[in-house]
């Protein structure tokens, strides 16, 4: 087994005087661009910055596009065009919530090859996905498949 490290930095400057306190803050990972974060603005946040369930979902999408990229690839399938809608439930317990879901939608396109080894790969890739693996609700995955003309 291998162990690998992930770090990132956060930062928030302000006051909480007040209900009203900024929820905008600074996520900074070495090398790479900052991502300005917030609550969402059903939580007194700034909807224009990136807030921790839009992040959550979209890692949930990227890592198992990433897999199923690489599963294509050793596979022979040759995918031309990712795109996915995916959408997660948050259910609100007083002032706590936990997701109950995320569904991914995944929609390829492959140049050549068998669309039901690329439909099922999509399993392969749940299966391999750090992120899902590490969540503890379900991550559904309903892709479609399109064979380019």
């Amino acid at each position: 087994t291998m162990a690998h490290t992930f770090r990132a930095s956060l930062e928030w400057t302000g006051s909480t005087s007040s209900q009203t306190y900024s929820r905008d803050h600074v996520i900074r990972i070495a090398g790479k661009p900052d991502l300005a974060g917030s609550a969402d603005k059903q939580f007194r946040g700034n909807a224009s910055r990136h807030n921790p369930e839009d992040l959550l979902v979209a890692s949930l999408s990227s890592c198992h596009c990433l897999s199923y990229l690489w599963l294509c690839a050793r596979a022979g399938i040759t995918v031309t065009r990712y795109v996915d809608e995916a959408e997660g439930s948050l259910k609100m317990e007083g002032a706590s919530g936990r997701f109950e879901r995320v569904v991914l939608r995944p929609r390829v396109r492959i140049a050549a090859g068998d669309v039901e080894k690329a439909r099922a790969l999509h399993h392969e890739a749940h299966r391999l996905c750090f992120i899902a693996n590490s969540v503890n609700f379900p991550v559904e995955c309903e892709p479609a498949i399109e064979l380019a003309a």
